[in-house]
């Protein structure tokens, strides 16, 4: 893969919760402006993985890890300041978690603490976010309500929306949609599709359908190890391996 096509690369990761090794000797390419799915049953490694690419492990006691991580030619855990880093890899997390302030406040928040202060370029940083997180023409008339008043599903397109505001260059997505209906789920897989023309998206689904339909490329994680990884079309129809053809196929997991 081309290095100017790569936006993350991490070889010979391990980590380590205290005793407990999550991840093993993890190699992934991760490439610009596709959608990388993380697959694999509950307990695998999949969300260690994905906290570790913008150090949200880094809050969890007793965390050891070694290998590499580049992201844009420096190492992720010697080299880049983490608020730094957290601006231009942002998370959006299982449940929608917006702020207990205005819808307005919740996306102006990001640009607020980097020292933008101008209001009239927050009001545009502010629509421009809410129009990328496809939520802007539902919500345009309640930027001033409580964030926690909107619907569910419209609170997770605000924590992208709140991402999106600091102009990432990198969004991480953590099971964006366990916690939706069917009709949200569909909102955020179609904005997911729009998103990667501009961001490089790397999500964690207990879903394969989901994978199936929204990534470019999909790893499958068990007990803390990458099975395989390839094409998502390559993984799904034509797997390498049988653990991978036997999960995918629904025989364990």
């Amino acid at each position: 893969m081309d290095n100017k096509n790569l936006s993350i690369n991490v070889s010979n990761l391990d980590l380590y919760y205290g005793d407990f090794q999550a991840l093993n000797n993890i190699d992934m390419l991760i490439e610009k402006n596709k959608v990388s799915a993380l697959i694999g049953p509950s307990g695998c490694g999949k969300s260690t993985f994905i906290r570790s690419l913008n150090r949200m492990n880094d809050l969890i006691d007793g965390v050891t890890i070694t290998g590499q991580l580049i992201y844009d030619s420096r190492d992720i855990y010697r080299d880049w300041d983490v608020i730094e880093l957290r601006k231009r890899i942002g998370m959006v997390f299982q449940k929608p978690n917006p702020f207990p302030l205005s819808v307005y406040d919740n996306v102006a928040y990001g640009p607020r603490i980097h020292g933008i202060k101008n209001k009239a370029q927050l009001d545009e940083i502010v629509e421009k976010s809410l129009k990328d997180a496809i939520l802007w023409d539902e919500i345009k008339d309640r930027l001033h309500k409580p964030a926690l008043g909107i619907s569910g599903g419209q609170q997770q397109r605000l924590c992208i929306a709140r991402v999106l505001a600091v102009e990432p260059d990198v969004v991480l997505m953590d099971e964006p949609t366990s916690a939706l209906d069917p009709i949200s789920t569909s909102r955020i897989e179609d904005l997911i599709d729009d998103l990667k023309k501009k961001y490089t998206i790397v999500i964690v689904t207990h879903n394969m359908q989901q994978a199936g339909r929204i990534s470019d490329y999909t790893a499958f994680f068990y007990e803390g190890v990458i099975i395989e990884a390839g094409t998502t079309e390559q993984i799904f129809f034509n797997p390498k391996k049988k653990q991978t053809e036997d999960y995918i196929s629904g025989r364990f997991g």
